[in-house]
């Protein structure tokens, strides 16, 4: 059987292998060499070459008896040793495909910092674009904005414009006439805030006095009523003074309260915005605050005031004598038989 002689000799070659062929033929010499004559040489030798049979037919009956192991060890002992050989060059293989693949990434790293660095120039050139087109947008929502009277809105808007055609924006050459004529609202704007500031300061709350005064007397005629017309309550009126007495802005000490409570102030797009005097005013104190322009509202008010109280007293004035005579002639007719 060629498979047994196979493996017969790989065994034996393998026990051969595990032994020092050096050291056993040295023995074998000096036992020889201890020999006196050629008698007891071959003596020697025979029961050298008698051991050797010996071990060779008891390593013939190890191999018969355990054939089946030994052919399963070897077989088993080959597969390993084909496997960890595939390993080694499929690990070779791996070792040159990164360094191939280091020496094309460096190579390519150039190009790819080129192309990221473009990729992040397109998305900044985008960006440039979508607020070109919004702030070409600006004048025509600022004027609906004014229109209406949401002048919170205004200021932000012609706010941010303004600083993005001074920023960003500024070396855009087809957008300098856009940035003079939004520059030139913004400087503008905050006359027409204070115009209405001073509107609800002085006219809107002296009108909400006089038209109670008129509600009254028309009430005095309508119920005959020749009695002295009372004094107007004037305590649970709310002017100007009121509010700011009893809102958050006069607290003393607490300039982290009135800040608080100038940046929750918002306009509310669903309701009249000047149905709340206090909260418009609010409103126009914050868009003058956001253009920088609070030292000179508070000159301008200081400079008007003035005038405006002697408005104010002639206005009043008028209403009283109108009420008086209207009165008088009232009470004349009623008195006067037919």
């Amino acid at each position: 059987n060629m498979a047994a002689g196979d493996a017969v000799g790989r065994y034996r070659g393998t026990v051969g292998r595990s032994k020092d062929p050096s050291g056993l033929l040295i023995s074998v010499i000096r036992t020889l060499s201890t020999s006196d004559d050629v008698e007891d040489r071959e003596n020697e030798k025979g029961r050298l070459e008698e051991a050797y049979e010996k071990c060779d037919r008891e390593l013939d009956e190890l191999i018969v008896q355990h054939y089946t192991e030994l052919t399963t060890a070897i077989r088993t002992y080959q597969s390993i040793t084909e496997r960890i050989t595939n390993s080694r060059n499929k690990i070779k293989q791996v070792k040159e495909n990164l360094l191939s693949c280091k020496m094309l990434l460096h190579c390519k790293r150039d190009e790819l910092r080129k192309l990221w660095i473009e990729g992040i120039e397109h998305k900044h050139v985008l960006n440039l674009l979508d607020e070109i087109e919004n702030i070409k947008q600006v004048p025509q929502k600022l004027e609906q904005c004014m229109a209406s009277k949401r002048y919170l809105n205004a200021t932000d808007m012609l706010v941010s414009a303004v600083d993005s055609l001074e920023g960003p924006l500024l070396q855009v050459e087809g957008l300098s006439d856009l940035r003079l004529e939004l520059h030139s609202k913004k400087m503008n704007l905050h006359l027409v805030l204070i115009d209405e500031l001073h509107r609800h300061l002085y006219i809107k709350s002296t009108n909400r006095v006089g038209q109670r005064g008129k509600d009254r007397a028309r009430l005095g005629s309508l119920v005959k009523d020749t009695s002295p017309v009372p004094l107007m309550d004037v305590t649970n009126l709310s002017t100007p003074r009121k509010f700011l007495e009893t809102s958050q802005f006069s607290t003393p000490g607490s300039s982290s309260m009135r800040d608080s409570s100038l940046l929750e102030i918002k306009e509310d797009t669903d309701l009249d915005p000047e149905e709340n005097s206090a909260a418009f005013m609010g409103i126009l104190i914050k868009g003058l605050a956001k253009l920088k322009k609070i030292p000179e509202t508070v000159k301008a008010i200081q400079d008007r005031l003035e005038q405006e109280l002697k408005q104010i007293v002639k206005r009043s004035t008028t209403q009283v004598a109108d009420n008086g005579y209207q009165r008088g002639e009232n009470i004349s007719q009623e008195n006067q038989p037919r």
